[in-house]
């Protein structure tokens, strides 16, 4: 089947950086949602329970879970109604969350709390989609900086969760962290006042994603399958490190405030390079800078390895950050480049899904491994599969299948 002119999309570099000013100012509000059940789930879990807190930090995990669940759902229905109707509802349904997580937390209902963060999780799938939505109407030069201006406002967003929640923990004292979650509603509100504003023409015909090969054909692809494979080892990894980090820290002697500051630094690193990822990806290529993220996460594990000081910890956190930011930016890039109009949606919805899903499993093993192995097995486990990715990544480069059908 063809694709006409008609239904490929709007190449239009003056919208796509309107778009992605606004999807960034967007990424930085609604994003914080997820940064405040990350930054109070488990104190909340912890505070929920009664004498056994092995399920502590139950609600992170659903939060993943959740976001792994609603990436099909939010590709389709942004198919369906378009970027700004879809994204629109995203942040209606992460406001739903947020006055559920509180109602449940006045409440003390733990269980009812880790279905609220799921629901926060499933609104945080239509966040991920922001960075997608940025290139649709981009051209190719500029699309690697549409996806990292997006990627950006996840510096503000690492602040903004963290601030909401410092002003808002004691609202409804002494119950605590519950306004925490009414401010996760508020500003999911601000989001939308900001989403209303983005322009994004609803794709037509096959555009949408309704035709096209099967799904399975278009992952068996080596473009999309190795890009889709260091998106995923680029966010796992770091997910297991990262989960793992602030208990190791604590488990060596440091303080919880060295723990803190440490995951500080590491977000940071996650997303302020964003503001020039973009750029180095227009003049280096795509898979040169996935490469070198895959090499910065391998250093992560080197300097981790090498002692247990507290400098050992945050320059490992920050490496973390700065690999994540360049591996899953370029492999996004990569996916973006491969993918054909009418399968973006499943293409999207795909690559999120299985991203997600690991990132989960990840999430959910990492305490598992610290207990029973340690930190120095947490870290070994980087090596072996950042060389698989390495492998692949080299072999799609040489044989020259990484360049545009």
């Amino acid at each position: 089947m063809s694709t006409t002119t008609a239904d490929l999309p709007l190449i239009d570099d003056r919208l796509a950086r309107r778009n992605a000013l606004l999807l960034a100012a967007a990424q930085a509000i609604g994003g914080a949602m997820m940064s405040i059940t990350i930054a109070t789930g488990g104190l909340t879990g912890f505070y929920l329970l009664g004498p056994d807190k092995s399920l502590a930090t139950l609600p992170v995990t659903t939060m993943v879970l959740g976001t792994a669940c609603g990436t099909v759902p939010a590709a389709l229905l942004m198919r369906r109604l378009g970027r700004r109707g879809g994204f629109l509802t995203g942040a209606g349904i992460g406001a739903v969350g947020g006055v559920a997580a509180c109602l449940s937390v006045l409440a003390g209902a733990f269980y009812l709390f880790a279905l609220s963060t799921w629901v926060t999780g499933f609104a945080a799938a239509f966040v991920q989609q922001y960075r997608f939505a940025a290139a649709d109407t981009a051209s190719a030069s500029f699309r690697p900086k549409a996806i990292s201006w997006v990627l950006a406002g996840g510096v503000l967003a690492g602040v903004i969760g963290p601030q909401a929640v410092i002003l808002t923990r004691d609202m409804f004292s002494p119950i605590q962290f519950a306004g925490a979650f009414l401010a996760q509603s508020a500003l999911c509100l601000v989001a939308m006042a900001i989403l209303s504003f983005v322009s994004i023409p609803k794709p037509t015909g096959q555009a949408g994603g309704s035709g096209g090969r099967s799904l399975v054909t278009i992952l068996t692809e080596s473009r999309i399958a190795i890009a889709v494979m260091c998106a995923v080892v680029s966010y796992a990894l770091m997910s297991l490190v990262m989960t793992a980090a602030p208990l190791a820290m604590v488990q060596c002697g440091l303080s919880a405030d060295d723990a803190a500051l440490g995951i500080q630094w590491h977000v940071i690193a996650m997303f302020g390079p964003s503001f020039f990822t973009g750029t180095l990806i227009a003049r280096y290529g795509r898979e040169t800078i996935t490469f070198v993220g895959l090499a910065l996460l391998a250093a992560t594990g080197i300097v981790a390895l090498a002692g247990l000081t507290v400098t050992h910890f945050w320059v490992a956190l920050i490496l973390l950050g700065l690999g994540w930011n360049f591996g899953f930016i370029g492999a996004t890039a990569m996916l973006t480049d491969a993918q054909r109009p009418e399968e973006r949606a499943r293409v999207q919805a795909a690559n999120d899904f299985l991203v997600f899903g690991c990132v989960a499993a990840a999430s959910f093993s990492s305490g598992k491994i610290l207990n029973v192995a340690g930190w120095e097995t947490v870290n070994w486990a980087l090596f072996p599969v950042i060389a698989l990715a390495v492998v692949a990544l080299a072999w799609l480069v040489l044989t020259g299948r990484h360049k545009t059908a």
